[in-house]
Formats: structure tokens, C-alpha cells, sequence
């Protein structure tokens, strides 16, 4: 699985409960961070080349655990290589049918509010609601630095959910992995009356499913995880410390740097 940079990380804590006798290679392309900041045709390079490093390492399946990436590129990766994908998206669907008002909103990345898989996940399930798109810009680096429980980031996130207050949106749908780790401050500043709702366990429940449907599952063994990384090893290491540190559940291992 890969991201580009710790967002992911979210999706694993969810995967390895799911499958926990599957090998897991995480990939954080943080010398490549943020995704979001670049073009269609770089990101799509990119997930290419990370493609292509776990395959080498004998990879079966893999998760795109990053929206801005699967929005860009996972398309053209299933064009390209003979292995199942499994992506991300927004939890439109989910947060449609738990609307009552028959608002909701959905909490992305500027990227992402601009792909054409958003459109179309609109289009798809937002037919019988009203869908406001929030473009949240700097909240996925501030969780790539740990900083998910400062008042720095809190006071993005009130200032991004500001529509809600009269939107009369009543579910909103996390759109970026990153925002996972963000999921208490964003209920806090949501207030009561509205579900945060983000698709982590619904990716893990997806992989299992694909893997016991392709009878590539394990059967014996405990699974393991590895961690890579096309940035700095060691900061890589320091920030999933301060995520754990802050109470986010991610499995202590020792990295292993990208050449």
C-alpha cells in the first residue's frame, strides 16, 4: 500500500485487523509530498514508479491509500499492471444514505475537489441529496508534521468547517486519509448534530474481499508490516512516533529507507 506520506497509515491500523496474516508493505512517497500540489500527469509518474518498487517486492494486491492519488491515477494503474487496486474515495455513498436532512458535506483536498472522480461520485450518489464540497488546503500537511492536536490545526479545521454552521449538513464525509487522524478535533468542530464518517475500515473490508475472492488470502502465519519511504527514513519514523504518541494505533516496526 502506498501514500504520499502518512495518511495511509490510517488505512493500515483498519487492514492489518482485517488480514493479519498478510504481509503489509507501507510506502509513504514523502519526498514526493504533497500529491496534491502537482499535476495529473506527475502523480499518475509517480504512482507508477512506487507500482512498480512493490510489485518488485512481490506485492499481490495493492491499496492506493491516498484519494488525490486514486483520483488521478488508479484508472490508468489497473490499465497498466496485471494486479488488483484498491483506492480511495470520498464516503459519499455511506453519508447519503445516513443523511436525514438530506445535506451533507464532504471534507477534501483542493486537488481532489477539482478531480473528475469527485464529479463522478457525485453525480453517482449525490442525486437525491445536496452535496457541498469543502476544500481543506494544509490540514494533510499539518498531520504529516504530527501535528494533530494543536491549536494550530484546530483552528484550520473550525475555519474550513465554518460552512457547515449553515449549510444544515447533518453527515460529513472525510476525504483524504491524512484526516483520519483528525477525525475527534473535526466531530469536536462539527459539532453534535453532525456524523464524521471516513472509509478506512471500508478499504480493509474491500481488500479482504478481493484477496479471499482471488484465493490469494493466507491461511497460516502471523502477517507483518514494512515500512518504506522515498523521503527521510528518520523522519518518517519520528512522525508515526508522535501519531502513536497521540494516540493514533499504528504497529511498531523498525523502517526500512527507499534507495
Amino acid at each position: 500500500m502506498f501514500d504520499s506520506g502518512v495518511g495511509g497509515l490510517a488505512v493500515l491500523a483498519g487492514l492489518r485487523s482485517m488480514v493479519p496474516r498478510e504481509d503489509i508493505v507501507y510506502y509513504a512517497d514523502s519526498a514526493f509530498f504533497p500529491y496534491g500540489s502537482r499535476s495529473v500527469a506527475e502523480i499518475r509518474g509517480r504512482c507508477e514508479a512506487v507500482t512498480r518498487e512493490l510489485l518488485g517486492l512481490g506485492a499481490k494486491l495493492i491499496v492506493v491509500a491516498c484519494n488525490t492519488a486514486t483520483s488521478a491515477a488508479i484508472a490508468h494503474l489497473r490499465e497498466s499492471f496485471d494486479v488488483p487496486f484498491v483506492g480511495m474515495e470520498p464516503a459519499l455513498k455511506p453519508a447519503a444514505e445516513q443523511t436525514i436532512s438530506g445535506k451533507v458535506a464532504l471534507l477534501v483536498t483542493p486537488q481532489t475537489a477539482r478531480g473528475e472522480k469527485l464529479a463522478a461520485l457525485v453525480d453517482r450518489y449525490g442525486a437525491e441529496v445536496t452535496v457541498e464540497t469543502l476544500p481543506a488546503a494544509d490540514l494533510a500537511e499539518r498531520v504529516e508534521r504530527g501535528a494533530i492536536d494543536d491549536d494550530g490545526t484546530r483552528e484550520l479545521v473550525r475555519r474550513y468547517l465554518e460552512p457547515l454552521r449553515t449549510s444544515g449538513a447533518d453527515v460529513l464525509a472525510l476525504g483524504c486519509t491524512h484526516y483520519a487522524f483528525l477525525r475527534s478535533m473535526i466531530s469536536e468542530e462539527a459539532g453534535a448534530g453532525v456524523t464524521v464518517i471516513e472509509p478506512s475500515e471500508a478499504v480493509a473490508r474491500q481488500v479482504q474481499r478481493v484477496l479471499a475472492g482471488a484465493r490469494l488470502l493466507k491461511s497460516a502465519g502471523a502477517g507483518s508490516v514494512r515500512y518504506l519511504t522515498s523521503g527521510d527514513a528518520q523522519a518518517f519514523e519520528d512522525v508515526r512516533r508522535r501519531l502513536r504518541d497521540a494516540g493514533a494505533d499504528i504497529p511498531e516496526t523498525e523502517p526500512i529507507g527507499a534507495e
